[in-house]
């Protein structure tokens, strides 16, 4: 076994790249019902206007009000290409030493702490992710179970980073993800957006650029982001604040 790695690690470096696919699948999706050939590895979202089919479905997992069952430990005994994303989770828990990738069955609540099913899903998909690289995810709930699934269409890959559209990224998930390395969180995030970055100021910091955006990140004592301002860039001459450049702050 190789050097173990934290959960934590992983659900920092794919936290705000799989926030970001998350809200573009709300976007795309909108309001919709989903059905499921598991045997044919087919998800279907029919929505009020538009509907998408992924031939493309992967299985991660099940939470319901107990636990977390992986997909690969689930007695229905699915297709191995339906669980071979979870497989491969499995395998890279075993290497790093991530107990909570490798363990068949885990209880929901843990070191005191209840988190509702939806969010251990959540969770653990974005740690399968990273490890995958497989970036769209989606939850859905069944007789009160919420299933985890990595899906792929065309109509669900990013469109180019936009100034607004970074700046939406990082402002919520700095509130709504539970990131434990900041610097880190962020500087996976744009290099992985295809942003050039360079940490300065002893890592309190983070620039970065490309994309026809700019922008800086300045971090506090504890590492946590203090400021956040991304610009849009028109020839590269950052337009000004008070014009109609695309600017975001977060303290």
């Amino acid at each position: 076994m190789l050097e173990s790695v934290p959960l934590t690690r992983l659900l920092d470096d794919a936290g705000l790249l799989s926030l970001e696919h998350r809200l573009h699948l709300e976007d795309v999706l909108g309001a919709h019902v989903w059905q499921a050939d598991l045997d044919g590895r087919r998800l279907e979202f029919i929505g009020e206007q538009r509907s998408f089919e992924c031939t493309d479905v992967h299985l991660l997992g099940t939470a319901d009000a107990e636990t977390w069952l992986w997909g690969w430990a689930n007695p229905w005994g699915y297709p191995p290409s339906l669980i071979e994303a979870a497989t491969t989770v499995r395998e890279f828990g075993f290497q790093y030493g991530v107990a909570e990738l490798c363990a068949a069955e885990m209880p929901i609540a843990l070191a005191g702490a209840t988190p509702e099913p939806h969010q251990v899903a959540t969770l653990l998909a974005d740690a399968a992710k990273i490890v995958c690289g497989r970036w769209s995810s989606y939850c859905g709930v069944t007789d009160g179970t919420y299933v985890a699934f990595l899906v792929e269409h065309p109509a669900f890959l990013l469109p180019p980073p936009t100034a607004s559209g970074l700046a939406r990224v990082m402002a919520h998930g700095v509130r709504a993800l539970p990131l434990t390395d900041h610097r880190r969180a962020a500087h996976s995030y744009l290099t992985r957006r295809g942003l050039r970055t360079a940490f300065l100021d002893d890592y309190g910091l983070l620039e970065f650029s490309g994309h026809g955006v700019e922008g800086d990140i300045e971090f506090d004592a504890y590492g946590h982001i203090a400021n956040l301002d991304v610009r849009m860039v028109t020839d590269r001459i950052a337009l000004p604040s008070g014009s109609n450049a695309q600017s975001a702050h977060t303290h």
